[in-house]
């Protein structure tokens, strides 16, 4: 009961964020206010952060435990690349951050995090909330505007779809929250993950999803 509190404490504050997996690869969406109640402290908060070429995550809860755990699943990362000569697993950066969350969990990092990628066993998209548990998804959404882009999400879905055609869903599901969610709102980013890397779609690519 207590975990199902927090996270729901943690959902009402803010942000929008939203992980889906595709035939070719992962998108990983965030709209960019930051919050403080109803203070907006900034527009253009960075919630979608690159762990590695092949690794994204995105962040929402408190901003401070949030970038804790970007930097240390980036160090480690890094760390595992060079003393293994291979790329980090997804799972694997999935499961060490749920260790950290839940070694954190008497004084817990207020953070629900995604984290996807593409590796030799395909695309992946992991749920994580404040207390370590962690649950692979197809198509998740967190934070406050969730229940809106879900119901974009749940009615446009489909998991054998490539990246191109789901892109234009995705937009649609950030922008609705961003409608209509107080604390989600003035932009978003998108970033795709797929054979040939990590990137984030440009400002003119995400002006033509909005026409």
């Amino acid at each position: 009961m207590a975990n199902n509190n927090l996270v729901n404490r943690l959902a009402l504050k803010g942000t929008t964020t939203i992980g889906v997996v595709c035939l070719d690869g992962v998108i990983l969406a965030s709209d960019t206010r930051v919050t403080m109640g109803s203070y907006i402290a900034h527009k253009h908060g960075k919630k979608i952060y690159k762990i590695d070429n092949h690794i994204g995550m995105t962040i929402s809860g408190t901003v401070a435990d949030a970038q804790r755990t970007v930097d240390i699943l980036t160090a480690n990362a890094q760390l595992y690349k060079i003393n293994i000569g291979r790329p980090l697993p997804v799972n694997s950066a999935a499961r060490l951050v749920a260790n950290l969350l839940f070694s954190s969990r008497y004084v817990p990092l207020l953070t629900q995090v995604l984290i996807g990628g593409v590796d030799d066993t395909g695309p992946h998209v992991f749920s994580l909330d404040p207390f370590g548990s962690l649950t692979e998804e197809k198509c998740v959404a967190t934070g406050s505007g969730s229940p809106i882009a879900y119901g974009v999400l749940e009615d446009r879905y489909k998991e054998d779809i490539s990246i191109k055609e789901l892109l234009p869903t995705i937009v649609k599901a950030i922008n609705s929250a961003m409608k209509r969610d107080t604390a989600s709102g003035d932009s978003f980013n998108v970033a795709i993950i797929d054979g040939e890397g990590y990137r984030e779609l440009s400002e003119e690519e995400k002006r033509q999803f909005l026409v």
